[in-house]
């Protein structure tokens, strides 16, 4: 498995097609801040304590730098989902609103 550096990141986001609907949706979750992430290679994602029913959408919007932990914890642990600069980018939304997490966007 290689690894991505962010620039490596946002070119693959622009190769890729859109987002969906879904995942639209899951974002603006995390920029609202109803979601946690779990800390793992592959971060599960929670919406008003609920895993997520679409688990593929969770991990890809990880994987492509969107959505990240808001700080580190255990292996595991779920803590709070924050919206990257890539993923308000996405969105078309502002960062500096969506930076701390249970703060609604504007």
């Amino acid at each position: 498995m290689t690894v991505q550096s962010g620039t490596e990141r946002r070119r693959a986001m622009d190769v890729r097609t859109e987002l969906n609907h879904r995942e639209r949706a899951t974002l603006r979750a995390v920029a609202e801040g109803h979601a946690e992430i779990s800390c793992s290679c592959e971060p599960d994602l929670f919406v008003d304590g609920l895993a997520c029913c679409d688990q593929h959408t969770a991990h890809r919007l990880a994987h492509l730098g969107l959505v990240a932990p808001a700080r580190g914890g255990r292996w595991g642990e779920r803590v709070p989902a924050l919206l990257t600069e890539a993923g308000a980018r996405a969105l078309g939304v502002a960062v500096p609103a969506l930076a701390t997490p249970g703060l609604a966007a504007a």
